[in-house]
C-alpha cells in the first residue's frame, strides 16, 4: 500500500487589505502620533483594511505517485495555495504533513541570479531546492539535454528570453530528486513542444518514478491526461476533490455563466466594427433556436456595427470552435472558403454562417470571434457563446453515439 506523500489539514490564508504603512518611518510615527492625539488607538486604524480569505480550510490527502491536477477561476486560490505548500509563504492556520523534498516552479526565474550563467544557476537553484552538489553533477548532463539551452549554458541568465527560462528552470526541477514536484502555469511560457515534453516528464515522474506531482493549469485536456485526482477550488473555497472527470465537469459547468458582450473588458481590437451579438437558427426549420443537436443545418447570425470603416479593404470574419476542454477542433472563416464579405461603412448589419451537417458530438463548445481587415484587428472576443449539443442524430434515429475519447467530430461515410 502506497503511504501518504502529502496531507493538508484546514489551510487557510488571510491578507489585510488596504493602507498598512506608508512606507517611510518618520510618516509612521507622525501617523500613529497624529491617530494617539485625536484619540484614535491603531485597533480602531487596523479596523480601516478589510481582512480578506484567499484560502479557506482546504483539506486532502495524496499517496506517492498520485498527481494532482489544482483548477478554478483566476482568483480561486491556486498559486497561493502552492505558494504555502512550497513554503514560499505561511498559512494563517493549519497544518501540512509531507515526506520528502519538494521541488517547486511557480514563476519564471523563481530562483535565478540574471548576472550568473546558466551552468552556475543549475548549482544554485538545485541547491535552494536542498540537493547535494554530487546530486546535481550527476544529473546535470540530462538537464542541459532536456532543457535545449546547450548553447547557451555559459552565458549569463539574464540575456535568456523567457522561453529559455522556463525551459532551464523546468529541466532543473524535475530532473532533480525531490519527492514532491510542484509546477504553476508557468509552461505556458514554452513552445507546443516543449509544453509537450514538459507534460510527458511529469507523466514518468508521477507513474514511472513514484513520484507525487501537483499541477496547476486552465487547459482541462493536460489535467486530464497527466492527473489522477483533481481539486477545484472556487474564490478561495473548496468546492470539490476526486475523481479528474467528475472535477473538470463541475469546473466547466461553473464557467457557462457568461459576461454580457457589452460588458467585456477583454475584447481586442480598434471597434470600427463591433460584435453586437449571436441569432442561433434551426437550419430546417428556420426558426431561432436554443436546442443544438449533431447533424443539423446550423445558421449562425453575427450581429454587427460599423463605426467609419473603409470599404476598400478585404474583410475577415471567423468563427473558432473549442471544446469542453479549451482545444479547439474548428475554424470557420471567409478567408478559408475565399469568399467576400462587404460591411457597411456605417452602421448595424449582419452577417449569416451555415454549418451543414453539424459533425460535433454531443458536449459543450464556445465560439471565440474575430473580425479584422487589412491586417488590423477590430474585434476580438474570445469564448463570445457556448452551445450544448445534446442529441445525436446524424447517422439518423439508430446511430451509435461516439464513445469519449474516441474523438471529437463525426465523419459522414457510408460502407458500400
Amino acid at each position: 500500500m502506497k503511504s501518504t506523500a502529502l496531507k493538508v489539514e484546514n489551510i487557510s490564508k488571510s491578507y489585510l487589505i488596504g493602507k498598512i504603512s506608508s512606507g517611510t518611518l518618520s510618516r509612521d510615527i507622525e501617523s500613529k502620533l497624529t491617530n494617539w492625539f485625536s484619540k484614535k488607538s491603531d485597533e480602531v486604524a487596523l479596523n480601516k483594511n478589510e481582512k480578506v480569505w484567499s484560502l479557506k480550510d482546504i483539506n486532502f490527502e495524496l499517496k506517492q505517485g498520485e498527481a494532482l491536477g489544482i483548477i478554478g477561476k483566476n482568483g480561486a486560490g491556486k498559486s497561493t495555495l502552492l505558494k504555502i505548500l512550497s513554503r514560499v509563504t505561511t498559512p494563517t492556520k493549519g497544518n501540512i504533513y509531507g515526506t520528502g523534498r519538494i521541488a517547486s516552479l511557480l514563476e519564471v526565474g523563481t530562483g535565478f541570479h540574471p548576472e550568473l550563467s546558466g551552468r552556475e544557476n543549475i548549482f544554485l537553484n538545485g541547491a535552494i531546492l536542498g540537493m547535494k552538489k554530487h546530486e546535481i553533477k550527476k544529473n546535470f548532463d540530462e538537464i542541459v539535454d532536456f532543457s535545449g539551452v546547450e548553447s547557451y549554458i555559459d552565458t549569463p541568465v539574464k540575456r535568456y528570453s523567457s522561453g529559455m527560462y522556463v525551459r532551464l528552470a523546468f529541466a532543473v526541477a524535475a530532473h532533480l530528486e525531490s519527492e514532491i514536484l510542484i509546477v504553476d502555469e508557468v509552461l505556458a511560457v514554452g513552445d507546443a513542444d516543449f509544453q509537450k515534453k514538459c507534460l510527458g516528464k511529469m507523466g514518468s515522474i508521477s507513474k514511472g518514478e513514484g513520484r507525487t506531482v501537483l499541477f496547476v493549469s486552465h487547459n482541462m485536456q493536460s489535467i486530464q491526461n497527466l492527473c489522477t485526482k483533481a481539486l477545484l477550488l472556487n474564490k478561495g473555497t473548496m468546492q470539490g476533490f476526486g475523481e479528474v472527470p467528475k472535477m473538470i465537469g463541475e469546473y466547466l459547468q461553473n464557467n457557462d455563466v457568461l459576461v454580457p458582450l457589452n460588458e467585456r473588458v477583454d475584447r481586442k481590437g480598434d471597434g470600427k466594427v463591433k460584435v453586437l451579438g449571436i441569432t442561433f437558427i434551426d437550419g430546417l426549420t428556420l426558426l431561432p433556436t436554443n436546442n443544438f443537436y449533431v447533424g443539423m443545418d446550423l445558421i449562425i447570425e453575427v450581429n454587427l456595427q460599423s463605426k467609419k470603416f473603409n470599404l476598400n479593404t478585404n474583410f475577415e470574419l471567423s468563427l473558432g470552435i473549442s471544446d469542453q476542454f479549451g482545444m479547439r477542433i474548428s475554424l470557420v472563416s471567409n478567408k478559408i472558403s475565399g469568399q467576400k464579405i462587404s460591411p457597411l461603412e456605417n452602421g448595424i448589419w449582419s452577417q449569416k454562417i451555415k454549418l451543414k451537417k453539424l459533425p460535433l458530438i454531443m458536449g459543450k463548445y464556445s465560439i471565440t470571434i474575430f473580425l479584422a481587415s487589412g491586417g488590423n484587428i477590430h474585434d476580438w472576443l474570445t469564448d463570445a457563446f457556448i452551445i450544448h449539443i445534446e442529441s445525436d442524430k446524424y447517422f439518423g434515429e439508430l446511430s451509435y453515439t461516439l464513445p469519449i475519447g474516441q474523438g471529437s467530430v463525426y465523419t459522414d461515410f457510408q460502407f458500400i
